[in-house]
């Protein structure tokens, strides 16, 4: 269906009743014109809190858990008595306790374990989605317009990785199709829940956070949309974050590879996993804001014209951690110990921001996120228990006193002198470079920097490459 649009619409973009009723706007006009299926996350803050009540319940505390669970449904009741005519209230205000009560039961199951199963915290968070798509769903219907809410356990089917799922196309193809299809054909809008799918045989799973993009980019590609329309709360890509760049600007486009490439390296417009599905059938995306829904925004596209050379942009990314390890001696080889570590992490689905290596004392270091740090060192520590007990390898070193930069553009590759510019700029700030990382692509050069010249490193870099 290539004059399928498909609309994502982020926490803050339905965050009230206010701006569900715009989110319904947008949805409204373009459906009008062509088929429209929406993808919507849960409120602003309410995915947060879903995870304090698992919390709660972990630690047995019941006042903590009906604390939450009173403002979950005080939230999105508040909600619908603003988006549906009076005498529809009582049936959706019935549909969202029915949610709620889901999620308490769900609950009560772990406060009686004490453990959260992470099966159950998927099953448990996607209910803020399905919270969303039911009210969504009614506020167009209390307007004469066709839409139904849709549970994306529906639609997407993924593996069994709980809380960071992957999809499985083929499969997600063949349900969607079926599902949804036959709405869309129908003048049916399919408000879908992001961030969650589940197992083939059923098992409720989630995308990992932010996990919307990716839920929004996954039924495009099944779909075969003409279109995907990201709404959040900028104006699009920009050049750098405008908190530390005032005169940063807007990309009026940018390739997949560099949207990707600024997402994972901290950009926070899009999720880094989102342009995946949408490579195969080069369907174009735009990263648009649902404040001021009359700006262009940025196009997403599978690549530029020629005349783009050089940066496109700089982000950066302060909450993470440099982790070091070295072999007590060239006698142990480290490539070895490299490859049980990155192994390791692999295992407990710990990203790798950036990794860099010596070559005679085989050392090597690599970022992750702080809140992944702990469950890094937790498995590096294990797999490698007999090296580090016998003095192989030396203890693991890690800084949080860091952060990292990355400078993206595809037309970065064959730039002669551009590393040593960028370098340079970063060194007139008396920042010191720790480390550094650039694959053989040359779409990033990644640097990481002391965590207090963070923001003096990017505008420099930011000012040297004329962005």
């Amino acid at each position: 269906m290539n004059n399928l649009l498909v609309m994502k619409f982020g926490g803050t973009s339905v965050g009230s009743a206010a701006r569900m009723k715009v989110a319904c706007d947008l949805i409204a006009a373009e459906a009008a014109k062509r088929p429209v299926t929406a993808v919507v996350s849960a409120m602003s803050k309410i995915t947060d809190l879903l995870l304090e009540t698992t919390r709660h319940a972990e630690a047995d505390d019941k006042a903590g858990i009906d604390r939450c669970l009173s403002q979950l449904e005080t939230r999105h009741l508040e909600a619908a008595a603003e988006l549906v005519a009076p005498e529809e209230l009582r049936r959706v205000q019935d549909s969202v306790n029915e949610l709620v009560a889901d999620f308490s039961r769900i609950v009560s199951g772990m406060q009686m374990l004490g453990y959260r199963p992470p099966r159950a915290v998927d099953e448990a968070i996607a209910v803020g989605e399905r919270l969303s798509a039911l009210l969504i769903s009614e506020h167009l219907r209390s307007r004469g317009i066709t839409a139904t809410a849709v549970n994306a356990s529906e639609v997407v089917v993924t593996d069994a990785v709980f809380n960071n799922a992957s999809p499985l196309m083929d499969a997600t193809r063949e349900k969607a199709g079926a599902r949804l299809l036959p709405m869309l054909e129908a003048g049916e809008i399919a408000i879908v829940t992001g961030f969650n799918g589940a197992t083939a045989d059923g098992r409720p799973t989630t995308l990992g956070r932010g996990g919307s993009d990716f839920s929004a980019s996954i039924l495009s590609a099944a779909l075969g949309a003409g279109e995907l329309w990201i709404w959040t709360d900028v104006d699009g890509i920009m050049t750098a974050d405008p908190r530390l760049v005032p005169d940063a600007k807007i990309l009026e486009e940018i390739t997949y590879s560099e949207a990707a490439e600024l997402a994972y390296a901290g950009a926070k417009v899009l999720h880094p996993r989102t342009l995946a599905p949408l490579v195969e059938r080069g369907i174009p995306v735009w990263s648009k804001n649902s404040f001021a829904p009359q700006k262009a925004g940025t196009r997403i596209v599978p690549a530029l014209g020629a005349g783009n050379s050089g940066a496109r942009a700089v982000t950066s990314m302060a909450n993470v951690a440099l982790v070091s390890l070295e072999p007590a001696s060239s006698t142990v080889s480290g490539v070895h110990i490299m490859a049980r570590a990155l192994d390791a992490l692999d295992r407990v689905n710990v990203e790798i921001l950036a990794l860099s290596s010596s070559s005679y004392r085989q050392s090597f270091c690599f970022l992750v996120r702080n809140e992944e740090l702990e469950r890094a060192s937790e498995a590096i520590e294990a797999a490698l228990a007999l090296e580090l007990t016998h003095g192989y390898v030396n203890g693991i070193e890690v800084d949080r006193n860091v952060g990292l930069l990355a400078v993206v553009g595809e037309g970065m590759r064959g730039a002669s002198g551009l590393a040593g510019r960028i370098f340079t700029a970063i060194s007139r700030e008396n920042v010191n470079v720790i480390a550094i990382a650039q694959g053989s692509s040359e779409l990033t050069i990644s640097v990481v920097v002391r965590r207090d010249g963070l923001e003096k490193a990017v505008r420099a870099v930011h000012t040297e490459c004329h962005l």
